[in-house]
């Protein structure tokens, strides 16, 4: 256990206190919980496995923010964001303080940010002891010191075992609650066991917080070069963010959350939070490493000897593992570094239109950060072979209190003052549409990245892609030249055609949802043009 026994302020959260107080636990002290109260399994690898119960994911339809001055004039309102009434609100924190009173609790002390000028000190309260596991690895953990005069800036009541019966009378989705309240700096959590509620609900906060201080929350992952030069991957799942970051030349800053200040990127995570379905070492092998001893697994299927089926989706599909960040060998130790050189945007283009790599300019940027674009692949077991667009605003809409061009505008702005290289790259379809075409090579997009990361794109001779605009390079090293332009790799040039501007429909449509905001430039003009 920590050598401070209790934390500071324990009479302030509002609990009856008549159990024990488990504080800051170490995770030796927490994996014997886990095993003594049998929350947690052991796998062959020395690493718990737990399940989160009928939820295995988020429940994004059950998330609220308190609707209350200051902060309601600030939050962009809508389907994402929906308001809950202060009364309300009152009544479900009373329920779970209930929950959490005369029981034994786990309350974690952490941080979430790197960046000493921008972190935020985070208290954890639950009764679940793999709970207080996936915090201990997903934030960044204080030192015992740090610890002795720790006062935190938002607490969340994780009452996961109690439900809100009168959801339908007071005209909420369900019985299970994520609500933030940010006046008073507290989220309350009920009716659902799983940790990334948790986890996404900082981030949230994180992305309330940092623009109001001119700073940028970004979605994305973050690596930094060996001359200190640091590149930046957004891109929704199935992009590669995460396997195109993860670079033996390269330090990992961090897999998925960061924040963007005066003195460059920060992670705001001590930790990886990674999907182990189908988890092949040979394809991920440092993700397959990390999976050891203090790591926490998530609704994997296991024999009795505690051998891992990563291949068995039966409980769900996102099956995950949550670990620390010193589980990747090559990690950059303080979890920051200095202002990036690159930005890259990963799309998996469906559809077999956008190149390999293109150059944006800084309002191309803005475009294609709000547009967020990615194309799924559709359930072929039900017949569909046609791709599915998918857009969300900053690559991480689902977290985004505030308006999304408020996130735009701020990219913007560190583009120009920092003089940052954006690029769009396509890991997609070439030579067709899905059905059609075939997938990128890795090859070729490694080589794409290399280029971009060693500056010999800049010296590139470039051409626009029709409709879009965008600037294409003719050669690269590593690379096939004839890839580089999408309309050379499809035979029927008839029917590239045809794709190319029904893509652009799609970008266009999407992107009305803007016009109502009054900006300084006029967004659209930067995206494709019929």
């Amino acid at each position: 256990m920590s050598s401070k026994s209790m934390p500071n302020g324990l009479d302030k959260l509002g609990l009856d206190i008549t159990g024990k107080v488990y504080y800051n636990l170490s995770y030796d002290e927490l994996q014997a919980h886990e095993v003594n109260r049998s929350e947690c399994k052991i796998s062959t690898t020395g690493t718990a496995m737990c399940d989160t119960g009928i939820f295995t994911g988020r429940s994004p339809k059950d998330k609220y923010f308190v609707d209350q001055s200051p902060s309601n004039k600030e939050i962009a309102w809508g389907e994402i964001n929906k308001p809950i009434k202060k009364e309300v609100y009152d009544e479900l924190l009373e329920l779970s303080k209930k929950q959490l009173s005369n029981k034994d609790i786990y309350i974690m002390d952490v941080y979430a940010g790197a960046s000493l000028e921008s972190r935020k000190k985070i208290r954890f309260i639950s009764e679940v002891a793999w709970q207080a596991h996936f915090v201990k690895n997903m934030f960044i953990r204080p030192t015992e010191k740090k610890l002795e005069d720790f006062e935190p800036d938002f607490v969340v009541y994780n009452a996961c075992k109690t439900t809100n019966e009168k959801y339908k009378e007071e005209g909420l989705n369900s019985d299970v609650f994520v609500v933030f309240n940010i006046e008073e700096n507290v989220c309350i959590i009920g009716g659902t066991w799983y940790g990334g509620e948790m986890k996404k609900g900082i981030f949230s906060m994180m992305n309330y917080w940092l623009p109001l201080e001119g700073k940028l929350p970004m979605h994305c992952s973050a690596n930094v070069g060996v001359e200190g030069d640091v590149c930046l991957f957004f891109g929704l799942s199935g992009t590669g963010k995460t396997t195109l970051s993860t670079d033996p030349h390269r330090a990992l800053i961090g897999d998925d959350e960061h924040g963007w200040d005066d003195n460059g990127v920060f992670n705001f995570e001590g930790g990886c939070y990674a999907k182990v379905i189908n988890l092949d070492p040979r394809s991920e092998p440092e993700i397959y490493g990390a999976i050891k001893k203090d790591a926490l697994l998530e609704n994997v299927v296991y024999d009795v000897d505690g051998r891992v089926d990563y291949s068995d989706s039966s409980k769900t599909e996102n099956t995950r593992v949550s670990y620390p960040i010193e589980h990747i060998e090559n990690f950059k130790e303080n979890m920051q570094a200095g202002h990036p050189s690159n930005i890259i945007f990963l799309t998996a283009d469906a559809f077999g239109i956008l190149p390999p790599v293109s150059k944006l300019t800084k309002e191309q940027a803005m475009y294609y950060f709000l547009s967020g674009y990615t194309a799924k692949v559709a359930g072929t077991e039900l017949g569909i072979t046609e791709p599915v667009a998918t857009f969300s605003a900053c690559f991480g809409e689902a977290f985004l209190p505030l308006h999304p061009t408020r996130y735009a505008k701020l990219l913007g702005e560190k583009i120009d003052k920092y003089n940052v290289n954006v690029y769009l790259v396509n890991t997609g379809w070439t030579g067709g549409s899905y059905g059609i075409g075939k997938r990128m090579s890795i090859k070729n997009t490694r080589a794409c990245i290399d280029s971009i990361l060693s500056g010999t794109i800049l010296d590139a001779e470039f051409e626009k892609l029709d409709v879009f605009d965008l600037s294409i390079p003719k050669s690269l090293p590593g690379t096939n030249s004839e890839v580089l332009n999408p309309r050379n790799t499809w035979e029927d040039k008839e029917a590239y055609d045809k794709k190319l501007h029904e893509l652009a429909k799609m970008f266009i449509e999407n992107f009305k949802r803007y016009d109502d905001k009054g900006s300084e430039f006029d967004f659209a003009s930067a995206g494709p043009q019929l």
